[in-house]
């Protein structure tokens, strides 16, 4: 299948669910996606069931032979790291930086690590053909919340601007993390000396933070220079990519590099705020990042529910399905609990820990990225471990997409007015004491 005829379909997908649900199902639009997408997929499977039709078939096989984890990782997550990144409200970001840097390490990581204990434990019980060190490697896989579902759904359904700080910007710097353990464990899996997990994450961090600072210093020099808006976004996307390459060939985290190079550009432009509004009154630069990020995002949340017809359901799936909902939310959980012992009274938005905890756990999606990583294990995990890992993942990303990103809403305010009765009756207890 050529590239353009695939091109096609994607956008035919999406301005077709885009329509539909525009009229009929008013979702939040990347989830319409993805479900219509889904059960495009399931249709699609049932009629190559019954009738053997050829170009099917093949669209089948394109999908097998698209490259999903080249397509993000190689190329598209960082220009969507950068826009979403671009985003971030500084102040709100300094405000939370202690609950944001102990979500995206220490939550990371423990929740990686706990699930992999516990998806061994499932595996003992049910014989499963999986040891510890591939289980934590799956834990790795999953546990990572995705920084695309968080920008693209979460910050659209109404929750607080202080709630979705925490949220979006945990997202964004904790794939750092998942994909640093990831390289850690891959190399115990497969007997490669991948170094010290610390080393290994400093070095990533780091060098990361080091490469995206100067490169963004020069090119933002260059875009001092010049007064055309469109030179303006061509610096932008020549600043993350070169990046984003020169951190992958060092061996550091160019998903890290790529956030804080959108951070970078989001903070020097708002110092220079007057000359923005002189030289680009029609805000060419801002509306393409948000054209890019929608597109973007609207084609990775398609791609994810198509490439369901190219997976192979595990023989262990009615294992599976509730194993993998469960353990996922247990393992968040537990982890978003350190962190917030850590955290202390500074819980960002006036939560109890129990509230905290609970918001934290169920506003964690799943997506892109999880899949890519998946996908990876490939060219080293049995067929039958590797089926395995990607029902796993699809079972996590479509619940916590389907199922959390659509209720996510009634939970927040459920705990807003859970909030505000508890603060009602502490001032009422604190006025009758004295």
């Amino acid at each position: 299948m050529s590239i353009l005829l695939f091109l096609i379909i994607i956008l035919a997908l999406i301005v077709v669910i885009g329509i539909l649900n525009e009229k009929f199902f008013h979702l939040q639009s990347d989830i319409a996606l993805i479900m219509f997408s889904l059960v495009i997929s399931a249709v699609l499977l049932l009629v190559s069931k019954v009738v053997n039709i050829e170009s099917l078939d093949s669209f089948v096989e394109g999908l097998g032979d698209f490259g999903f984890e080249n397509y993000l990782m190689d190329g598209v997550l960082c220009f969507m790291l950068f826009s979403g990144a671009g985003k971030v409200n500084m102040n709100k970001f300094r405000q939370n930086v202690r609950a944001i840097s102990l979500l995206a390490l220490l939550t990371t990581m423990i929740s990686s690590v706990v699930y992999g204990a516990l998806f061994y434990l499932v595996s003992l019980i049910f014989k499963l053909p999986l040891d510890l060190i591939t289980c934590i490697l799956l834990g790795c896989v999953v546990s990572p919340t995705d920084p695309i579902a968080a920008t693209g759904i979460l910050n659209k359904i109404g929750l607080s601007k202080n709630v979705c700080s925490v949220i979006e910007n945990e997202s964004l710097f904790n794939d750092g993390t998942g994909v640093t353990l990831f390289i850690f464990v891959r190399g115990l899996v497969v007997h490669s000396d991948d170094g010290n997990f610390f080393t290994l994450m400093g070095r990533e961090i780091l060098g990361a933070v080091a490469v995206a600072l100067v490169v963004s210093f020069i090119m933002f020099r260059l875009m001092k220079a010049t007064r055309d808006p469109i030179k303006y976004i061509l610096i932008s996307l020549l600043d993350v990519s070169l990046v984003y390459i020169i951190c992958e060939h060092l061996g550091f985290s160019g998903v890290i590099a790529s956030v804080v190079c959108g951070m970078y550009f989001s903070y020097a432009m708002g110092k220079m705020e007057r000359r923005v509004a002189v030289v680009d009154p029609r805000q060419l630069y801002k509306d393409f990042w948000d054209i890019v990020e929608s597109l973007l995002n609207a084609i990775l949340f398609i791609m994810i529910g198509l490439l369901l017809l190219n997976i192979e359901v595990s023989r262990y799936l009615w294992i599976i399905l509730p194993a993998a909902i469960i353990l996922n939310l247990i393992a968040r959980a537990f982890g978003v609990s350190i962190s917030s012992l850590l955290t202390g009274k500074n819980i960002p938005g006036n939560y109890s820990a129990p509230e905290y905890v609970t918001l934290m756990t169920w506003s964690a999606l799943k997506g892109g990225l999880s899949l890519a990583l998946a996908f990876g294990t490939g060219e080293y995990l049995p067929k039958e471990v590797y089926d395995i890992f990607i029902n796993v993942t699809y079972v996590t990303i479509f619940f916590t997409v389907l199922v959390q990103g659509l209720t996510v809403k009634k939970v927040y305010f459920a705990l807003e007015k859970h909030k505000t009765a508890r603060m009602t009756r502490n001032r009422h207890s604190s006025e009758n004491k004295t």
